[in-house]
């Protein structure tokens, strides 16, 4: 077990592992675990609503300029038309589930930053998508809502100041293909949630033919404490040269304490995972790989992960990516194909079967790891697999394809001499039976 003096040690004084933790008067989501009440009286006891009429008054070009100071939301322009704001809570990933969190217990933070938001981009209308299988969620958000409106939040002349905004939400079938932007606006507009190339891009013709900017869940609500404490300090947090800024990890698989944690976007795998979800099962020796950012990200094996980063130009080094950081931990013992075999179902699945590069390539490798599991493969068929994940990746309609084949990608690449000693064990078998 680890102390709290020798976690210290470990992030401060280790020379492999220099790291200043994220400090608890610097989180965003200060009711993450639920242990307040997430109501609108005790919202505003934690800071939430602070003063929203001084921050309207101030204007969209001093909103914006501090957002971009944050690089948290580089890509938003200073002039915008008549915008709709959509709010994405449709994550469906295995091992994701921060935006379910958010909404279980700070739903004040979501309805907060996107009144901000639709302030800067003049949009009189947001709407929450949530995936149909947070029903709880959902009645919280909705609750959450009414009380915005009865306080004189949300509505006509909001606070007291010259702006009028509504907020909705909608509730999907709980398709993982809806979470792309395209897909989401068809959804909404009552049509098969099916996603279209681009362009044109939703901030030019989106819902309704208007243009729409569609936001995560978890972004949206960080930007009421981002507008408050400045974008200078969002981006102060981490080292120089690093990836600055924070984000919510999910921590699965085999730990000691499965958690969601905020925490610094450059943390150390091996901090994270030893401080907040009480270490790998077994040991940090016992671990056999991770999943960085889940299931669209390649997995990295034990070996790589001593002293790796989360932050986006240390995973890619790596041939992984941060995706939407869950972090998904396997020890040693796990068949780790058997493993990732739930996780090419659900992609088959879920997948929209518009583009025959994914149809295709979903029901292979999903086929083939079958095979391998069993040893029935044959040794070019690794190398076959390889050459269909080069085929189709960027070559649909949306990023599915590229998230299907990072699973098979993460095996192939790191795990190949698994997939040979099963095929060799497998033909020993056979011709002791023979």
């Amino acid at each position: 077990m680890w102390d709290n003096v020798s976690l210290r040690q470990f992030a401060e004084k280790s020379p492999k592992y220099k790291y200043k933790p994220l400090g608890d008067q610097d989180r965003i989501f200060t009711n993450l675990y639920g242990r307040h009440d997430w109501r609108l009286e005790s919202a505003m006891c934690r800071g939430d609503w602070y003063k929203i009429k001084e921050i309207i008054e101030k204007g969209r070009e001093w909103i914006l300029e501090e957002l971009k100071k944050s690089e948290k939301l580089e890509n938003m322009k200073n002039k915008l038309p008549p915008t709709y704001l959509i709010i994405n809570g449709a994550e469906g990933e295995p091992g994701t589930c921060k935006d379910r969190e958010i909404m279980r217990h700070e739903p004040h933070k979501i309805i907060e930053g996107a009144l901000i938001l639709s302030y800067v981009i003049r949009a009189r209308v947001a709407i929450l998508y949530i995936r149909g299988q947070y029903y709880n969620e959902a009645c919280t958000m909705q609750m959450a809502i009414n009380e915005a409106y009865a306080a004189g939040l949300l509505g006509k002349g909001i606070a007291g100041a010259c702006f009028s905004f509504d907020m909705f939400i909608q509730r999907g079938g709980g398709r993982y293909i809806v979470g792309e932007e395209t897909a989401l606006i068809k959804c909404l507009q009552g049509e098969e949630g099916l996603p279209h190339r681009k362009p044109p891009y939703p901030a030019e013709d989106g819902l309704y033919k208007r243009p729409t900017l569609v936001f995560n869940a978890t972004t949206i609500a960080c930007v009421p404490t981002i507008i408050r404490r400045g974008g200078d300090w969002y981006s102060s947090l981490g080292k120089d040269g690093e990836i600055r800024g924070s984000r919510l990890f999910c921590i699965s698989g085999h730990v000691k304490r499965p958690c969601i944690v905020e925490e610094l976007n450059a943390v150390p795998l091996r901090y994270l995972i030893n401080r907040h979800a009480g270490g790998v099962i077994g040991g940090w020796n016992n671990l056999l790989a991770v999943i960085p950012g889940g299931a669209s990200t390649a997995l990295v094996p034990g070996r790589l992960c001593d002293n790796l980063n989360l932050d986006a130009e240390s995973l890619k080094k790596v041939n992984s990516a941060q995706g939407t950081g869950a972090v998904i931990v396997i020890k040693k013992g796990t068949n780790v194909l058997e493993a990732m075999l739930p996780i090419m179902k659900f992609f088959r699945n879920e997948s929209c079967l518009q583009c025959p590069q994914c149809r295709n390539a979903s029901q292979w490798y999903e086929e083939y790891l079958t095979k391998f599991i069993e040893g029935n493969a044959h040794p070019a068929d690794i190398d076959f697999m390889w050459e269909i994940m080069q085929y189709s990746v960027g070559k649909t309609i949306c990023y599915y394809t590229t998230a299907n084949a990072a699973a098979m990608e993460g095996i192939i690449r790191h795990f190949r001499s698994n997939i040979r000693r099963k095929m060799r064990q497998a033909r020993c078998e056979v011709y002791r039976k023979d």
